[in-house]
């Protein structure tokens, strides 16, 4: 888990997230990356993962955003400094970066979206921007310098004539020097601004969602109230990330009416994105027979969460009701927490999961 230094744990939840940046050094300690470079640059080769090159840099103003997959010519042509490669989603298919999250399972694991990680040649950088969602950013090798501001935080202030989203004006607030190991929290409309120090600077982002009225409530969001977005309560220190509590329900709610069934399956659902690589999952696992002794773990795509209603607890996966899974009540809380079900200790419920393709043997 995250060591936190000088403060605790629920100080972090109370004080800062959603609220304002914190630096946590040597979070992670002697933390080596599961991914190198080159690895990474492989990575977006292929044509399952998102990937893209960023060119450019803050003095000149001059930015370029190629979208992947790439080719080896790709890199060889190109500079010795300012270009980043971006790669999204990489904890899909790589579960030694998925195993990284648990770290911060002190946010509920359905808030989570997923991690990216990128490369940067010296100098290197996205340009100074901000975004609506939160992140925790894990410098894995070398150096990066980070400039955050809080000014000039609106759509009005983005560069015209490029496809990326840039800040005109940047005014550096807070600055800081990371290295492996750290980890620099950011909150929502905080811009930031990242610059590689050396030529071995990788970065992993652990980003959470962020949930507008509009996408929320879709046609019945009010019009006054469409770019609102939702605010998570302050959570409290918990062994359940799977558990949406009352609380979040009751932060929906501040901006439009959300009933709790509607608003589990609306954090569980899975984006266009996702659905794909689900496919992609199900139609590997063909074939596949169950092993009774094996431990299964849940497909690092999936989304599942619990609320309690009445003193009943209802289960969702990916956007729908898992009531149809035929096991005691504990049980379905432990799989949804831990994302793990031994088949030796649990036969019906692994056999079920299985079934239904949404797990793989560890």
């Amino acid at each position: 888990m995250i060591h936190f230094g000088a403060i605790s744990q629920q100080e972090f939840l109370t004080n800062y997230w959603q609220k304002k940046p914190l630096l946590i050094k040597q979070a992670l300690p002697d933390f080596i990356s599961p991914i190198t470079a080159d690895e990474l640059a492989g990575l977006s080769l292929e044509n399952e993962f998102e990937s893209r090159l960023v060119q450019g840099n803050i003095t000149t103003q001059q930015w370029s955003l190629n979208s992947g997959p790439f080719t080896e010519n790709t890199f060889t042509s190109l500079s010795e400094k300012d270009w980043t490669l971006l790669v999204q989603g990489v904890d899909r298919f790589m579960p030694e970066v998925g195993s990284l999250i648990s770290h911060f399972d002190f946010i509920p694991r359905w808030r989570f979206d997923d991690v990216m990680i990128s490369y940067a040649a010296k100098g290197g950088s996205v340009g100074p921007h901000f975004d609506y969602y939160d992140v925790f950013l894990l410098q894995g090798s070398g150096k990066r310098r980070w400039d955050l501001s809080t000014k000039h935080c609106n759509i009005n202030n983005y560069l015209k004539n490029t496809a990326l989203r840039i800040m005109q004006k940047f005014e550096v607030e807070q600055s800081f020097e990371v290295e492996a190991g750290d980890v620099l929290y950011i909150p929502p409309k905080v811009a930031h601004h990242g610059v590689s120090l050396d030529d071995d600077c990788t970065t992993l982002s652990f980003g959470y969602r962020s949930y507008s009225c509009k996408e929320m409530f879709d046609e019945s969001c009010p019009t006054d109230k469409q770019n609102i977005y939702y605010q998570d309560p302050v959570w409290n220190d918990s062994a359940a990330p799977a558990l949406i509590p009352n609380s979040a329900l009751k932060m929906a709610n501040k901006i439009a009416h959300i009933d709790a069934i509607s608003f589990a399956k609306f954090v569980t659902k899975l984006d266009t994105l996702d659905q794909q690589i689900f496919q992609q999952l199900e139609y590997q696992q063909y074939g596949f027979e169950f092993n009774p002794k094996a431990i299964y773990q849940l497909h690092s795509v999936c989304k599942v969460a619990y609320i309690k209603i009445n003193n009943k607890m209802h289960f969702f996966i990916n956007g729908s009701s898992a009531s149809t899974l035929d096991t005691d009540e504990q049980s379905l809380i432990n799989f949804c927490n831990q994302r793990l079900v031994n088949a030796a200790t649990n036969p019906s419920l692994s056999q079920q999961l299985f079934n239904l393709n949404l797990v793989q043997e560890v």
